[in-house]
């Protein structure tokens, strides 16, 4: 059992006992060891922080660095230089350069261009379930799940079709990176690869401007000027990455959960004003965004009675924190029809400064995904409702998703 003096280690976090079931583990930390020592594979000292209102305050503390570059020698070792040409962004960084870079990039993906994206996915949603078989088990997510955002993401950035299928190889490669030899050159080739392939792409839109996001960031301009080259290729990477696995996981999630509790799922048939409180419960009870990304204290900070050192790296348990029974009543139960605060209350999509830029792209795709999925196949069900999920397992949790999603989409009888 894990104590305040018993620090976690990545290979209990990785374990397929604690990857079927996270939560049993935050619950003994929310009460044991609420800001937990980690012993990570790259060496660096690490405190993983699990109670609601600690995550919500860590958060938003300027104290706790997101400018990974402030840290250099620890972000090297931890993900090496390709890293670094990619993360010149709004998500890695502290103001002032984080407010002038989300100002920016918030000036050109606003509420009118994800609104008009509303058309595109109804269709992209119909064309993928057109091409599912329907009597016999498939697993949904490669037919479904993992499409269907990439597909959204790449419109959104303007990258022609015949292109996609290798941002998602790509995007995936970046994604289940391991601390492997193999693995890490598998994730810095990915990188540089995406580097350049986005590169390209800035300099073609800059040429041949359309309707999109990437031509739009190209355009933008504030008293200081626009974004920098190397800020329109990260920004990019963090639309493309940011936007793909999270909806993909969270998406397979929110099938699951709903075919496993048939009862929520009728709630929500007979009652269609449940499907945007379905996908919020959904982000609460076992959202895809297990951990925040790194922060590092750039001072001495302290948590629950729990000192953090000056340079120690800092990861939040927003799926701990979504669980944390002082702020949800049963926060154990998948409830569709929770009501007031505690519906919209979780940290899925962050909070403070660094909230979900895309929050509305991911619930607008969520909501289309399920109100398609699910209308036209009202007798869906999981392919084997008596088996035991398989989560996928990653070094570091930060996604939590299914690593398969057989169903049944429509069965005979």
């Amino acid at each position: 059992m894990t104590t305040t003096q018993d620090a976690i280690t990545a290979a209990e976090r990785c374990s397929p006992e604690y990857r079927r079931d996270p939560h049993a583990v935050y619950a003994r930390l929310r009460e044991e060891a609420p800001v937990c020592p980690m012993r990570p594979p790259h060496g660096n000292e690490t405190y993983l922080i699990t109670r609601y209102e600690d995550a919500r305050a860590a958060l938003s503390d300027p104290r706790l660095s997101k400018d990974m570059y402030g840290a250099m020698d620890t972000y090297r070792r931890i993900f090496g230089d390709s890293s670094v040409a990619l993360d010149d962004n709004m998500l890695n960084s502290d103001p002032p350069k984080h407010t002038r870079l989300r100002k920016l990039v918030n000036s050109a993906f606003t509420p009118r261009r994800v609104e008009a994206l509303r058309p595109q996915i109804q269709d992209i949603v119909e064309r993928l379930l057109d091409e599912c078989p329907t009597r016999e088990p498939f697993d949904l997510l490669p037919a479904f799940a993992f499409p269907l955002p990439i597909i959204v993401i790449c419109e959104l950035l303007g990258v022609p079709p015949e292109e996609r299928s290798r941002m998602q190889y790509l995007s995936t490669t970046v994604a289940q990176a391991g601390f492997s030899e193999e693995s890490r050159r598998a994730q810095q080739q990915a990188e540089v690869d995406l580097h350049g392939y986005f590169t390209d792409l800035v300099a073609a839109k800059r040429s041949r401007p359309g309707d999109d996001l990437m031509s739009a960031l190209i355009q933008v301009r504030d008293n200081d000027g626009g974004l920098t080259e190397n800020e329109m290729v990260s920004t990019a990477f963090l639309v493309m990455f940011a936007g793909h696995k999270t909806t993909a996981y969270l998406l397979g999630n929110a099938v699951h959960h709903l075919l496993a509790h048939p009862a929520q799922l009728r709630a929500v048939h007979e009652n269609p004003d449940l499907v945007g409180p379905a996908v919020e419960e959904v982000m609460r009870y076992d959202g895809s965004v297990e951990s925040s990304t790194f922060r590092y204290a750039t001072e001495d900070v302290e948590y629950a009675g729990t000192r953090i050192p000056k340079g120690a790296l800092v990861q939040i348990a927003l799926s701990s924190a979504n669980r944390d029974p002082r702020k949800f009543d049963r926060p154990d139960e998948f409830d569709v029809t929770r009501q007031g605060n505690a519906q919209n209350a979780h940290v899925g999509f962050g909070h403070g400064i660094h909230y979900c830029l895309g929050a509305p792209l991911a619930r607008l795709e969520m909501e289309l995904a399920l109100v398609g999925l699910f209308g036209r196949f009202p007798r869906m069900t999981l392919a084997d409702p008596a088996g035991e999920p398989r989560w996928m397992t990653v070094p570091f949790p930060a996604f939590r998703g299914l690593a398969e999603l057989p169903v049944v989409l429509d069965p005979a009888g």
